[in-house]
C-alpha cells in the first residue's frame, strides 16, 4: 500500500509540475503573441501616417470662392498662376480656369483644363503666345508638383473633340483649352509630364 502511496504522489506532484510548467509556457505565448501583434499594430498605424502624409501634402487650399480646388496651375511664360477649379459650370469658369474632361491631376491620362480668354490674371488670354518647348507647372495635393513641356499647339473647331483622348500611351498628359477667333474655335495646348 504504501508503494502505492508513493506512486501516487510522484504521479501526482508530476501532473502538477507538467501543468504548471504548460501554464507557464502557454502564458509566455500568449505573451509574446501579444507583444509581436502590438509591434506589429504599430508598424502599421505608422506606415498609414506616413502613406497620408504622402498621399495628401496640403500644398494648395481646397477652396477658392467656394469651389473646390483640384489643382494649382503656373504658366511663367505667359505670367499666369491660377486655380484649376473641379467644377466645370459657367460660375465656376467666371472665376477661374476649371477641369473639363479626363482624368485627375498629374495621373496617367489626359488632364484637360479650360478657362476663358478673359484678359485677367488667372485666364488664358495670352494662351496662344505659348510655344512647343514652353514650360509650365500643374500643382496638387496627392502628387505634389509636376513639370510638363508642350509638345503640340493647334487650333480645332468646337466640335472636333480629340485632343480630349485619353489614350496617352501610359503617359501623363495635360491639354489647356480656350476659346479663339471670335469664339469660332478652340485653341489647344497639348504638353507632357517631364
Amino acid at each position: 500500500m504504501k508503494r502505492w502511496g508513493k506512486a501516487f504522489i510522484i504521479l501526482a506532484i508530476i501532473i502538477i509540475l507538467g501543468y504548471t510548467s504548460y501554464k507557464i509556457y502557454k502564458e509566455a505565448i500568449i505573451k509574446d503573441y501579444k507583444e509581436n501583434k502590438q509591434v506589429e499594430l504599430q508598424e502599421a498605424i505608422q506606415e498609414e501616417k506616413e502613406e497620408e502624409k504622402l498621399q495628401y501634402l496640403g500644398v494648395i487650399p481646397e477652396l477658392y470662392k467656394g469651389y473646390k480646388i483640384a489643382a494649382k496651375l503656373e504658366i511663367p511664360t505667359i505670367d499666369v498662376t491660377t486655380y484649376v477649379l473641379e467644377e466645370y459650370s459657367k460660375p465656376a469658369m467666371e472665376l477661374a480656369v476649371s477641369k473639363y474632361y479626363g482624368t485627375e491631376p498629374n495621373e496617367i491620362g489626359n488632364y484637360c483644363i479650360a478657362g476663358h480668354n478673359y484678359i485677367r490674371k488667372n485666364m488664358f488670354s495670352e494662351l496662344g503666345k505659348l510655344q512647343i518647348g514652353d514650360k509650365f507647372i500643374l500643382t496638387d495635393n496627392w502628387h505634389g508638383e509636376v513639370s510638363y513641356q508642350i509638345y503640340d499647339k493647334y487650333k480645332a473647331f468646337p466640335t472636333q473633340t480629340q485632343s480630349l483622348s485619353q489614350k496617352t500611351n501610359g503617359e501623363i498628359e495635360v491639354t489647356l483649352i480656350t476659346c479663339c477667333d471670335y469664339s469660332k474655335k478652340r485653341m489647344i495646348i497639348k504638353a507632357r509630364s517631364i
